[in-house]
């Protein structure tokens, strides 16, 4: 029944401790603020080695309308098509402004000058001029200006290496190839006229580097393009604020001078373009209008004479007047119709208005013309002659005047941009931002130093606690804490073939340090056995564990000792033999131990080995043999057993680990008591209750357990936790 307890519902603690992961943190603390201050260390030298990047910035103005507008432009201005923010910051965006920029500046001409790697732009920046070990490196003072570089279009985009030589030479590689040697001041060609070159000027030490590119005129004008940028303020202020970036400061503020200095002119030349227009359109009608007022006067004349000068009534006269105005403006908006049919098709809301314009004046004719019809024949004559005589004499003076406004407004066009303020370079780099980049990788360095200490407590958990141990079902017979004595004996041995050495104990802590704290919890863990194996079957003690590295070794050496210090004849056996170290505690070698036993090369009294300590003996494990656990099957290991129980009181048996290998079933099966030891923060519960459900299912009963290297940690202090005190004796 006890049994079916035990083996009852073990649970698995799966919920986050709060307490527990804030303990975790404060274990970690030196880890998390190490990886901090690196992560800060490592943005103070990004920021320091990286090129800075400077920004020029402009202001420029697009106003409404200009001064004198385009007469022709009135019905557009009223009805809402002047020129759009959007459209403006199109254009300045636009290969047409940038384009000419690229070409101005020669923008498609690459420089870059070879450094030292990582460090050279910062030394070049501190103005470390050339030391003597330098040969490739352009260092402080030295630079490279080309006055021309063409190349054919197959090697648009190449890159060519241009190395200083002798005082005005310079030698023109492509990759390892020499291409050619020029002299500064000249042009040169290169690869029979393939690639021209004109150095303008070049101080450099003799070896110095530089690489040559050039870009095509649209990959020039993209990389512009990345770099510049332009916003309103405010809206529809039709203020425009330019910025552009450049690791040279005076480059970024004279390339930003050129684009705004194009789009002054471009705008300029767009105006002036547009009133030429209108005026090449008007200067087309007045013969036109000429010709056709001199056949009216004519014809009126003529008919005068024919008819002995017939003159108009009053009524007539008014009749006349009011027509002469209607077709003057059905004149006017003629000319307006065919300026607007250039620019848009019959669907446009401006071309449609115009239309409905005039057919409300040609109803307002109609209604005058019926007027005319009811007045006697001669007067209807002499009214229409005079109609057209005053109509076209209207037009024809309104030509002329508006040849006249447009060809002042042509002579006069200022455009409607002008620049606030002109293209400056600010003082201070804009990237890298030193301080905001130096807080964000310190807080990213913490944030993922804490995450990894998290994650990895989370994910990681070794048991912590005796609670733990017994949930699973173990009664726990001790706690032992980490020693640091015992630290002090552990010695790193390495084999040829191991990537990895072992640690192992050379000397016993119970011998040593007999009133450590780890030595006492050992103590009690004697007189806890004492009561546990009375109902034992015999007096053999197997010390087994899931893993390996626990600590099985110095609770079974240790355990002997004290067992010994107490007055009962103890033998500990290594039954572990593949890696077994127990000989190691007491500084003899493995071979002549239990394999050579069970292998029948000595008998059993040749191979136990006395310690320094009263009433405690050993075996050691013996060289390693091919096939340990027939061997521990064998009926020796069993005769072995017995003549080594009835020659001491107590049999500690040092067992590997049960999740590795089976011997420690095997041992089980001959040992009245079975302890498992757990190591603290490396064994999770998980795996030490499946380490009990196969030594219970191979038929061996687990007694108890052991929670061995207990740390006093935060962690278990909020979480879990056990308390050791040391009492130890004091002089006076």
């Amino acid at each position: 029944m006890a049994k079916d307890i035990k083996m009852g519902s073990r649970p698995a603690h799966d919920d986050i401790d709060l307490g527990r992961l804030f303990g975790v943190l404060l274990d970690s603390k030196w880890l998390i603020v190490a990886v901090t201050a690196l992560c800060a260390l490592a943005a103070i030298i990004h920021v320091q080695l990286i090129t800075p990047i400077f920004r020029a910035d402009a202001l420029v103005q697009v106003e409404g309308k200009t001064g004198l507008s385009n007469p022709l432009a009135e019905v557009r201005s009223i009805l809402g098509e002047e020129p759009k923010t959007e459209a403006e910051l199109e254009i300045l965006r636009s290969r047409m402004v940038l384009g000419k920029a690229v070409d101005q500046e020669r923008l498609d001409i690459v420089v870059i000058p070879t450094r030292l790697a990582m460090v050279g732009n910062f030394l070049v920046r501190r103005g470390m001029e050339r030391p003597g070990f330098a040969r490739r490196s352009v260092w402080a003072g030295e630079y490279l200006n080309v006055g021309d570089f063409q190349v054919d279009p197959e090697w648009l985009g190449r890159a060519f290496r241009l190395v200083a030589a002798e005082p005005d030479r310079y030698r023109l590689y492509h990759d390892d190839e020499l291409l050619g040697i020029g002299r500064v001041g000249e042009n040169e060609s290169f690869l029979d006229g393939q690639v021209t070159l004109r150095v303008a000027e070049l101080e450099a030490g003799e070896g110095a580097e530089f690489t040559l590119v050039r870009r095509t005129r649209l990959a020039a004008i993209n990389d512009l393009r990345s770099r510049f940028s332009v916003g309103q303020r405010g809206r529809d202020s039709g203020v425009f604020n330019m910025t552009l970036t450049d690791e040279d400061p005076e480059r970024a503020r004279r390339t930003l001078s050129v684009i705004a200095r194009i789009y002054l002119t471009q705008n300029v030349e767009r105006q002036s373009a547009e009133a030429e227009q209108s005026l090449e359109f008007l200067e087309e009608q007045v013969p036109q209008v000429r010709s056709e007022l001199a056949t009216a006067e004519d014809a009126l004349n003529a008919y005068r004479m024919e008819h002995d000068s017939v003159d108009l009534s009053l009524e007539t006269q008014s009749v006349l007047n009011q027509l002469v105005e209607l077709e003057a403006q059905l004149s006017e908006l003629e000319m307006e119709l065919a300026e607007i049919r250039r620019r848009y098709n019959g669907a446009h809301p401006t071309y449609a208005a115009l239309m409905e314009k005039r057919e409300n004046l040609e109803r307002s004719r109609e209604r005058l013309n019926e007027q005319i019809h009811a007045l006697p024949e001669t007067q209807q004559q002499v009214l229409r002659m005079s109609r057209d005589v005053e109509v076209t004499q209207q037009v024809y003076v309104q030509l002329l005047n508006k040849i006249q406004e447009m060809s002042i407004t042509k002579a006069s066009t200022v455009g409607n941009v002008r620049i606030l303020d002109d293209a400056v370079a600010q003082p201070g780099p804009v990237e890298p931002r030193k301080a905001v980049t130096v807080a964000l990788f310190t807080l990213i360095g913490g944030f993922l130093s804490v995450a990894f200490v998290l994650v990895r407590s989370i994910f990681n958990r070794g048991v912590e606690s005796a609670e733990q141990l017994e949930e699973l079902g173990l009664p726990v017979y001790a706690t032992v804490p980490l020693s640091e004595d015992q630290q002090r004996l552990v010695r790193r041995f390495k084999r040829r073939n191991q990537k990895r050495g072992r640690e192992v104990a050379c000397g016993v802590l119970a011998q040593n340090s007999p009133d450590d704290t780890s030595v006492e919890a050992l103590r009690g863990l004697r007189t806890s056995l004492h009561f546990a194996m009375l109902e034992a079957p015999n007096n053999r003690l197997m010390i087994t564990g899931p893993s390996p590295n626990i600590g099985k070794s110095f609770i079974s050496v240790n355990l002997g000792a004290v067992i010994a210090q107490g007055g009962q004849r103890v033998l500990v056996l290594d039954a572990d033999m593949r890696k077994g170290h127990v000989h190691s505690a007491f500084n003899a070698a493995s071979e002549g131990g239990l394999s050579e036993v069970l292998a029948g090369k000595c008998e059993p009294a040749e191979v136990i080995r006395p310690s320094p300590i009263n009433g405690l003996s050993y075996v050691a494990r013996g060289k390693a043999p091919p096939n340990p656990a027939e061997l521990l099957m064998s009926d020796r290991f069993g005769r072995l057993l017995d003549t080594l129980g009835e020659a001491y009181d107590l049999v500690i048996i040092d067992t590997p680990p049960i999740l590795a290998v089976t011997d420690a079933a095997v041992i089980g099966h001959q040992s009245g008591t079975t302890l498992l030891v757990a190591r603290f923060g490396l064994n999770p519960p998980r795996e030490i209750d499946v380490a009990i459900r196969r030594l219970e299912g191979s038929g061996v009963e687990v007694k108890g357990g052991i929670l061995n290297a207990i740390e006093r940690k935060a962690a278990t202090s909020y979480g879990y936790g056990y308390y050791h005190y040391a009492y130890k004796t004091t002089n006076g």
